[in-house]
């Protein structure tokens, strides 16, 4: 109850309200209700960010086009506000959860309705981390911003793949997935993104549809696989991706030709490839030692160690061979860099390299952000006829 001031004065006592003891009850008031409504402090650093707004949430569900037999793959559901939209028009939800309390939340939110609770399947765990993804036919996640690149390679590799997904990421992220052959973010993960499906834009959500508010802005895409699927296999064209986005500014001569891990992936991987084959190969080393003089552009000059391997735009999808052989390979050069000894299996791979990206292809002094997709799968096309592979 507010204090109250007695004044007195020529027409007698007036009492007036403390109007600071209001405000102060007023906050007290707002605090407990604050309080009430906060089930437990969310952890951002694991991109904990849940969608308040119901609209928003029936939205992106109405835009999935659910039918009554799919089977719903929702990844980070948090307490259940698309979940709950979700098991209104789908057959069952697949629910990956990583945090535990979100976990229980989830689970006490349908307690009451155990006939609606026996068409949710809640997994905890990181669904990165899942060796395979169960079977689902549609996949709608409000997507924790930490896995937004992993995730959407994981989907896109997904086979038997979805019939489509309704994700909803950081707005710069989301414009990566559109970006073109040019454009400042045209990256690895468009050129994947539009391979392997379309990609449209649902909706823009602003941040103060969250709790907490993020510090960005977010979109919601549609990504739907092509169907039939393109005949690539998706590691040898994801893995040649891999190389050319190191350093999608430098001439893919020089990202090859001027890059010493990346020339003795090729050559181990066509060793693999000779003995599948039972092609015979010479392992004699050279008569003299040779000293790389090979032109590179203004990145650099001669061999060079992946030292890019730190900028690449998606760190968590490094194969394990790359940051082996970062350490390894600076250790083994640290006495003399620039000159080693050659063996004659290496000089044939950078040789039929060589070929490729000046003969076959004429793509040796063309830079990654302006190649396009055709011009990706004419070198892995003329890399496979030379028996050279990325994975």
């Amino acid at each position: 109850m507010a204090k109250t001031i007695r004044r007195s004065g020529s027409n007698g006592g007036i009492t007036k309200p403390d109007p600071y003891a209001t405000a102060a009850a007023a906050r007290k008031g707002k605090s407990k209700t604050a309080a009430a409504n906060n089930i437990f402090k969310m952890n951002t650093d694991i991109g904990q960010h849940i969608l308040k707004n119901p609209g928003v949430a029936q939205a992106i569900v109405d835009k999935a086009d659910l039918k009554q037999s799919d089977i719903v793959l929702e990844v980070g559901p948090g307490t259940g506000n698309l979940t709950t939209r979700i098991l209104e028009k789908a057959k069952r939800v697949i629910a990956v959860e990583q945090d535990p309390r979100m976990a229980a939340e989830l689970t006490k939110r349908f307690q009451s309705t155990p006939a609606t609770a026996k068409r949710l399947e809640l997994i905890l765990g990181d669904v990165i981390k899942m060796p395979e993804l169960p079977y689902f036919d549609v996949c709608i996640s409000n997507t924790p911003y930490q896995i937004s690149s992993p995730l959407t390679f994981k989907l896109l590799a997904t086979s038997p793949s979805p019939r489509t997904c309704i994700l909803m990421f950081q707005r710069e992220f989301a414009m990566r997935l559109f970006a073109k052959a040019g454009d400042k973010l045209y990256s690895r993960l468009s050129v994947n993104a539009q391979m392997w499906a379309t990609v449209t834009h649902v909706m823009k959500v602003g941040r103060n549809n969250f709790n907490p508010p993020p510090q960005v802005e977010s979109n919601v895409v549609r990504i739907t696989p092509k169907k039939p699927r393109p005949q690539v296999s998706y590691e040898e064209w994801d893995g040649l991706l891999r190389v050319v986005f190191v350093r999608k500014n430098r001439i893919l001569r020089s990202g090859f030709l001027g890059t010493s891990s990346v020339m003795e992936m090729l050559e181990a991987n066509y060793r693999t490839f000779c003995a599948q084959q039972d092609i015979l190969l010479d392992e004699g080393p050279l008569d003299e030692v040779v000293v790389d003089g090979m032109d590179v552009d203004e990145a650099g000059a001669g061999d060079e160690e992946w030292d890019g391997i730190m900028d690449m735009e998606d760190e968590d999808d490094l194969p394990d061979f790359f940051k082996e052989e970062a350490d390894r390979k600076a250790k083994k050069l640290q006495d003399n860099p620039n000159r080693k000894r050659k063996g004659k299996v290496a000089e044939l791979v950078r040789a039929k390299v060589k070929k490729v990206l000046e003969t076959d292809t004429d793509l040796g002094d063309k830079r990654a952000r302006l190649c396009d997709e055709g011009d990706f799968l004419k070198l892995l096309y003329a890399f496979n006829q030379e028996g050279i592979h990325f994975s």
